[in-house]
């Protein structure tokens, strides 16, 4: 981000009370509000229950008339079935929230996680590819994850079809982490359902930042992969086509400035084009998981101290924009955009103003659903 995109001089702190934790579940359980959002309205109101009570004048300034937030018994009875199936609730700042996963710059403001926590303070390593994999690519996966979950690092991958379950299964007995595209009650798919409950109950962590009961749909998925690729030291990329979901974990990994590694494959099979490509644009060459650790020897060492917990916040909104100063700056925003992608950054220099000045305008278009963010701080129009 830009210089003048500075956090609050007060750092996140995480939730202390159950009043406390429930207003962060109802902020985030709000219509339209996503985790840059959430982190904004933060930085702007200085805790969950003050950005509650501002968020219908946000919503009405951006033009939404009639919003509501998530109502709290909603967000109570979410509260109590999480517990009620021995899940937790973990927010961003909590001991048990994972270093690696507190950097990246969308971070989950929290998430449900269900079996054994003691494995998010380990190092992790992601194994994604293919649903339709080959069996040759089954085996070299069982191979990477034997190996790693041995080396001590667990294994993380997207419970999916595939290169997942055969990632999953293998690295049981050493650590399992399943990231999933819906709640963490919610099995997909659900031939899936024993392995889930294998992960839960016997050595793994089920993780999900969606509402409990939620139903994944294509859309959960990119922002699911870059939570993957966020806990991972490295993403190694086992099978996968040439517009692949897996390569969407890659692009993820890469800004987050993590580590990709990928296995080849034969030119012919098109379930390797995809790390075919990875590998010709400079990904490391994976044959073992000896591979894997000799190209980053520093996961052999310490975990280091996360970076401060307070994520990019805007300061507060001025006040002394005209409505027709505003409507103005909403116009060349959405000029600027179009359904490609632009990460936020670029477009603050495109249009030559403070971010002081943007980030406001950007709440305001998000609010409004003329925007979407996008992991990675990739902003695009709402199709």
């Amino acid at each position: 981000m830009t210089e003048d995109h500075i956090s609050s001089t007060h750092p996140l702190l995480p939730p202390t009370t159950e009043d406390a934790r429930l207003d962060w579940l109802c902020l985030l359980r709000s219509r339209r509000v996503g985790p840059s959002t959430f982190y904004r309205l933060m930085g702007e109101h200085g805790d969950a229950g003050a950005a509650l009570s501002a968020l219908p004048d946000v919503a009405r300034a951006a033009g939404v008339e009639n919003y509501t937030t998530c109502p709290k018994r909603v967000a109570a009875a979410e509260l109590r079935a999480g517990r009620a199936m021995g899940a937790c609730l973990i927010c961003r700042g909590d001991d048990g929230y994972p270093d690696q996963l507190a950097n990246i710059s969308d971070a989950p403001p929290m998430f449900w996680a269900l079996g054994d926590l003691s494995l998010l303070s380990r190092p992790m390593i992601a194994l994604v590819g293919a649903r339709n994999c080959s069996s040759l690519g089954t085996r070299m996966t069982r191979a990477l994850a034997e190996g790693l979950g041995q080396a001590g690092f667990v294994v993380v991958s997207g419970l999916a079809r595939g290169i997942d379950t055969a990632a999953h299964l293998a690295s049981l007995p050493t650590g399992t982490i399943a990231v999933m595209g819906g709640g963490v009650d919610v099995i997909y798919p659900r031939e899936n359902a024993l392995l889930a409950d294998q992960i839960a109950q016997k050595g793994g962590v089920r993780l999900s930042e969606q509402p409990l009961g939620l139903h994944p749909q294509a859309r959960h998925f990119p922002a699911r992969n870059r939570i993957i690729s966020g806990l991972s030291r490295a993403v190694v990329v086992v099978e996968a086509a040439a517009r692949s979901g897996s390569l969407i974990t890659a692009r993820a990994a890469l800004d987050q400035g993590r580590e990709v590694l990928a296995v080849p494959g034969h030119p012919f099979d098109a379930r390797s084009g995809g790390c075919n490509m990875l590998i010709r644009d400079g990904a490391r060459l994976v044959r073992s998981a000896d591979d894997v650790i000799e190209a980053l020897p520093t996961l052999n060492a310490p975990a280091q101290t996360a970076l401060p917990l307070d994520p990019p916040l805007p300061v507060p909104r001025s006040d002394k924009r005209s409505l027709k100063e505003t409507a103005a700056l909403h116009s060349q925003i959405l000029d600027r955009l179009g359904p490609s992608p632009v990460a936020e950054d670029q477009l603050i220099r495109d249009l030559g103003m403070p971010t002081k000045t943007v980030s406001p305008a950007l709440t305001d278009l998000e609010l409004d659903g003329r925007i979407q963010r996008q992991p990675g701080g990739l902003l695009s129009l709402v199709p």
